[in-house]
């Protein structure tokens, strides 16, 4: 998808959120259980119920591999069901990825042309031949981890290195990759005061940013650091959605969280 669709939709929408796919069997409502497959069936009612709110979609892949063939089996139908019937919608495989060339390669073909994502998270401790064949594929977005939300964040990406931080040199450095511009940089919402020295290395590329809501993240001071003229944001919430109702009526439980963080949103916007 080109990112000017995406942009598109967000302005239609008046909506940058992206909600994360990270089913877990032991969460889901039990009505479900008794489904072919309740995972599918869990995503297919959310995104249902969410698709008018939301730009994007997030399945982490761990949470499907888990399950060895009946997980990949959801998630395939999970991205066809979404591709067939809300072809507009950016789908993230939430895959932390990244290996030498030939493995990236082949990485990037199950993600890009077997499951048909849009796009997919790397891991850029490997560097540039990691990276580029990803950056490939035509109309494919590679989002590169830069900055994270989780407490271990801190052990290397902050580290510094000639005078700057890390973060940041993996970020400059990633500019120098061929077709760049199709890459995209996973910024936590915990970490919002460091955006601004984000933005001044990317002013316009897209941040996928988790950590609003259950890990603590501020909304307003994501938008006030990081936002562009072209929103150049993707606010990514998982369980605080996903998880609102273990009940029946968990996908209308879940639209209306949605729908409170889309309002908030429309606000920013």
């Amino acid at each position: 998808m080109e990112t000017k669709k995406l942009i598109e939709q967000i302005r239609s929408k008046k909506s940058f959120l992206c909600i994360g796919l990270d089913v877990d069997i032991n969460k889901i409502p039990n009505h479900l259980l008794h489904e072919t497959d309740p995972i599918f069936e869990f995503n297919k009612a959310i995104i249902d119920a969410t698709q008018h709110l939301a730009v994007a979609y997030k399945p982490n892949i761990a949470f499907y591999e888990a399950f060895g063939i009946k997980g990949w089996e959801a998630l395939k139908k999970t991205i066809d069901y979404i591709n067939e019937n809300y072809p507009e919608l950016f789908t993230i495989a939430d895959a932390k990825r990244g290996d030498i060339g030939n493995t990236s390669t082949m990485y990037a073909k199950a993600f890009f042309e077997d499951m048909e994502f849009d796009s997919v998270t790397i891991a850029p401790y490997m560097g540039k031949d990691s990276v580029e064949p990803f950056l490939a594929f035509k109309d494919k977005h590679t989002i590169l981890l830069a900055l994270t939300s989780n407490e271990g964040a801190f052990d290397f990406q902050t580290l510094q290195v000639d005078g700057k931080p890390l973060y940041q040199r993996v970020i400059e450095t990633s500019k120098t990759y061929n077709n760049w511009e199709n890459l995209m940089y996973v910024v936590g919402a915990t970490k919002a005061e460091y955006l601004k020295e984000i933005r001044a290395i990317v002013p316009e590329s897209f941040l996928l940013v988790p950590g609003v809501g259950a890990q603590g993240g501020s909304l307003e001071d994501v938008c006030k650091y990081g936002m562009t003229a072209n929103v150049g944001l993707l606010i990514n919430s998982s369980r605080g959605i996903i998880y609102a109702s273990n009940g029946e009526d968990f996908a209308e439980v879940a639209a209306k969280k949605a729908q409170e963080m889309q309002q908030q949103m429309a606000a920013f916007l």
